[in-house]
């Protein structure tokens, strides 16, 4: 079987959910008989890089060229690969996310089959304009009532295509998180400064509906002497707004690492007091799970997407509300540090794989 994937920047070790998701996936996808290619953005390529290779753990990476715009670059790269996808006889072609979505017709013309999968509602986002989130909300519903299956991330992202589009069959498949080991070692956290347990962690793109800036200055009105605030993460696209964070995490003496993977993230969670994900706008956010993963302590914005079974009350504090986010904190760093154990048996990456599977199989008829 032919899987082309597209709606992804690419794999490995390009920053995003989705491209999170894609690494994850795609290696196991062909570990059980799948024939993979990604699709992936040119642009997003650094030449003599880590992602700089031709294959990724079996799954097969082109490079196509796209204009490394916002406002066009998924639409044009996906339209470039559900051509390629054509070429290359694909039995299915696997669009990710909303926008890229509005390629789902054009794929149904050409012949192919079509899996489509829901990380969210990106028209949502505060970067993007009116006439952006028309699109995404377009992208959202051709992709509800064209692809032969759809493919969602959580459970809000079901009822709302069940409400909206009447698609009542899409596939409730989880992100996941792999077995995470905690590093032991401190050399990457000691050259940032950072001392085991004395530091509060977030991750992230810097975009605006990460709340970064809100999470900046609670944590600068109410942390304790001596606890530092962490931001792992960087802008795709320097804008006006990641320039304005920078600058405001500077003047708050906020470490930022720029965006990591591997060792440095493990060692780097492995020590944390706190994880916080104050955004406004989610999918099933990967951060979260890992930092689960490790046995952190969390501290999320109350959206649907961030309330997940394995929390409770005392983990959530009122989407944008910084007094509340300001107390949530307080609370949360006036108790003793120690280590949580959650239930993440349903975000097993190679369960996830297997049900995956299984809806390729049904829309190829196997």
């Amino acid at each position: 079987m032919k899987i082309v994937v597209t709606g992804t920047r690419g794999i490995p070790s390009i920053q995003g959910g989705v491209e999170t998701h894609c690494e994850e996936l795609f290696p196991r996808i062909v570990s059980m008989g799948g024939d993979v290619v990604l699709l992936r953005r040119a642009s997003y390529v650094e030449k003599d890089s880590a992602n700089d290779v031709r294959a990724f753990k079996g799954v097969g990476l082109i490079d196509l060229p796209t204009p490394r715009r916002k406002s066009f670059e998924a639409i044009i790269h996906t339209f470039r690969a559900v051509v390629e996808a054509k070429r290359q006889k694909a039995d299915i072609v696997h669009i990710h996310a909303v926008g890229p979505a509005l390629l789902v017709p054009v794929a149904k013309m050409l012949g192919l089959k079509v899996v489509m999968t829901n990380h969210g509602p990106d028209y949502e986002r505060e970067k993007w304009g009116k006439a952006a989130k028309a699109m995404l909300r377009l992208g959202e519903r051709l992709g509800a009532k064209y692809a032969d299956a759809v493919i969602v991330i959580s459970e809000h992202i079901r009822r709302r295509l069940a409400e909206r589009y009447g698609r009542t069959d899409a596939d409730l498949i989880f992100n996941g998180v792999p077995v995470l080991e905690k590093d032991a070692g401190t050399d990457y956290t000691d050259s940032l400064g950072l001392q085991p347990g004395r530091y509060v962690v977030a991750i992230g793109r810097f975009v605006k509906e990460k709340n970064f800036h809100l999470l900046i200055d609670a944590f600068s009105r109410v942390a304790p002497e001596g606890i530092r605030l962490v931001i792992a993460g960087d802008a795709d696209m320097p804008d006006d707004y990641s320039e304005s964070l920078k600058r405001q995490a500077k003047d708050a003496g906020v470490v930022l690492t720029g965006f990591i993977k591997g060792r440095k993230l493990r060692q780097l969670m492995s020590h944390a007091r706190l994880f916080v994900l104050p955004s406004t706008h989610e999918g099933l956010p990967i951060s979260l799970l890992e930092a689960m993963s490790y046995g952190l302590d969390v501290l999320v914005s109350d959206i649907d997407a961030n309330t997940l079974p394995q929390l409770d009350g005392t983990d959530f504090f009122r989407v944008g509300d910084i007094d509340d986010l300001c107390a949530s904190l307080s609370r949360k760093l006036s108790c003793a540090s120690s280590g949580r154990v959650y239930d993440l048996s349903d975000y097993d990456w190679d369960i996830i794989a297997g049900k995956t599977m299984d809806v390729y199989r049904r829309v190829c008829g196997e």
